[in-house]
């Protein structure tokens, strides 16, 4: 196993974490920027009232996004397996 080909299962693994998280992160992070702003018009500064909106947001895109998901992570699991004589010997 070469420098190159550690660096490119490093580089897969990084950009699976990377895409698999982004919807979810994205998702929470327009909730709390709306949760912000009505916040910031409303004038109302409960610190719980951020945490609500976002949990029940992200669990309806878990739900949502759950199987597209799923289904990257097991492709990169199954290339990782289906390679590892090559990684190993």
């Amino acid at each position: 196993m070469n420098t190159e080909m550690v660096i490119s299962l490093a580089e897969k693994g990084v950009y699976t974490t990377l895409i698999v998280c982004a919807p979810l992160l994205i998702l929470a992070l327009g909730i709390g920027l709306a949760v912000s702003i009505f916040q910031a018009t409303t004038q109302i500064q409960e610190q719980t009232l951020a945490f609500v909106p976002k949990i029940a947001g992200v669990m309806i895109g878990m739900i949502f996004f759950g199987p597209w998901m799923l289904e990257r992570i097991i492709t990169y699991t199954t290339d990782i397996f289906t390679n590892l004589t090559r990684f190993v010997g």
